[in-house]
């Protein structure tokens, strides 16, 4: 009989945040220690739960990313959710080949919809004909959402992301867990709380800044209420992370410099600007401290690589051939790959001047930009009365009005803390936490290790 097992996904949590402000935290660690894990390149969320679910290197699940280039609809997708897109076979369909008795739970984990896994819930907020965005998510079994939503209210959207993030979001997935955890005892949970992430976004990895604190606070108080619940239900709990978040103090719009040069090509509606993916020669994508290139004419990489090269705050441009060798190549990565130098990170910002800017720019948009853009944490502090501005679009919205959630700031060295490199120092990388007796860590362990850790925690075997 297999072992129950959970998997507490504390998105941005390293040896260097676990200290006076995380008892609960401290206390695990103290007790059962941690392994430091090395990140994939790139080290961003849907890159490296794809290979902790796989077992695979990017190369193998095609996970390139939080988003890329879709050749065949010449458009930039970000943040998609069906399970399909990752290649490969997940942890919980390797599990029930070889136990038949063992179900899966997803708390929110990505690329969660229309998986093989037993249960599931995910984020999926209602999109009305007339613009609004109403706050909702999606489960498997359906009847889950409603059962949900009924004890716990609606899923928090506007605190999962956006300006207006908060423990909300993550205190309803939390209790979410325990009770679909209660409802259906499955041998492995998955627990995706992503609250500490955003702070560290906004202001740094600097367990001095107030901020920091507070949110270490909350994050470790929810973290140890499911360590006791599960405890209680003699459920082997393993606390991972994604990655660590880097201080950084300049963004680097590469799109910009690729307009200078003649790749990016624009498009111009109602006196804004668009970019054209399918009509550019070169493009990129921007996601956190990486970015995929993605060039037109192949006679041209060379041509576009040396002016990638030349760029202040680039570190390295990776090839096709190179970035196999680093795991990462795939039909859907670029020709071309780029790293940041340390303490930069890359915009996907190609208009400029602010006022040809789209206007999509300046709200949370997260399907539409080219690109990942967490100046959306942030309301903008050139507009006065913000706050108020923005409650009065609210009731305009719902009230059926069309109006512009325009509050986003344009401002890309607003933000303070990114990822997506994998040479951090130790302390600053993601770690793995367990308290299964069989464990046997190493000091140093691979991102697609966590898969093997998990199976073995379970103790269902080849």
């Amino acid at each position: 009989m297999a072992k129950s097992v959970v998997v507490i996904n504390v998105v941005g949590l390293t040896q260097s945040l676990i200290g006076e402000h995380t008892p609960h935290l401290s206390a695990f660690l103290n007790k059962h220690g941690a392994a430091t894990i090395r990140p994939v390149m790139p080290a961003v969320t849907c890159s490296v739960q794809s290979s902790m679910l796989t077992g695979l290197p990017v190369s193998g699940h095609g996970s390139v990313g939080n988003g890329w280039y879709n050749h065949e609809q010449n458009e930039v997708q970000f943040w998609k959710q069906s399970n399909q897109i990752v290649q490969g076979e997940k942890i919980w369909e390797t599990a029930k080949k070889r136990d038949n008795t063992f179900t899966c739970l997803n708390m929110f984990w990505w690329y969660n919809m229309y998986s093989s896994a037993d249960y599931s819930v995910t984020p999926r907020p209602i999109y009305k004909a007339d613009g609004r965005k109403i706050p909702d998510c999606y489960s498997h079994p359906q009847n889950l959402r409603d059962e949900l939503q009924e004890k716990l209210g609606t899923f928090p959207l506007f605190r999962f992301w956006g300006p207006a993030t908060s423990i909300a979001s993550t205190q309803w997935i939390a209790d979410a867990t325990k009770i679909m955890h209660a409802k259906t005892n499955p041998t492995l949970t998955l627990c995706y709380l992503p609250h500490l992430d955003y702070i560290l976004q906004k202001v740094g990895p600097d367990i001095t800044n107030g901020d920091v604190i507070k949110d270490l606070t909350e994050i470790d108080t929810v973290v140890g209420d499911l360590l006791d619940y599960f405890a209680s239900k003699d459920v082997v709990p393993i606390i991972v992370s994604e990655y660590g978040i880097d201080s950084v103090g300049h963004a680097v719009a590469l799109n910009r410099y690729l307009r200078d040069g003649g790749g990016v090509s624009i498009r111009e509606e109602e006196g804004l600007e668009l970019l054209d993916c399918g009509a550019s020669d070169a493009f990129a994508v921007c996601d956190h401290q990486t970015a995929h290139v993605y060039i037109k004419d192949h006679h041209r990489i060379v041509y576009f690589r040396d002016l990638l090269k030349r760029i202040d705050g680039v570190e390295h441009v990776y090839d096709k051939i190179e970035q196999a060798a680093l795991g990462i190549n795939h039909a859907r990565s670029g020709e071309l790959f780029v790293v940041a130098n340390k303490g930069c990170w890359f915009s996907y910002y190609y208009w400029q001047t602010d006022t040809k800017a789209p206007d999509f720019a300046r709200c949370v948009d997260i399907h539409r930009k080219p690109g990942y853009d967490p100046c959306e944490l942030f309301m903008d502090p050139k507009i006065s009365a913000v706050k108020f501005k923005l409650a009065m679009k609210l009731v305009k919205k719902k009230l059926g009005y069309r109006t512009l959630m325009d509050v986003i700031p344009l401002d890309h060295q607003l933000v303070k803390g990114s990822h997506g490199r994998v040479d951090l120092t130790s302390e600053h990388q993601p770690i793995l936490m367990t308290s299964d007796p069989n464990s046997s860590l190493a000091t140093l362990i691979n991102c697609t290790d966590v898969y093997h850790i998990v199976l073995k925690a379970m103790e269902i075997n080849a």
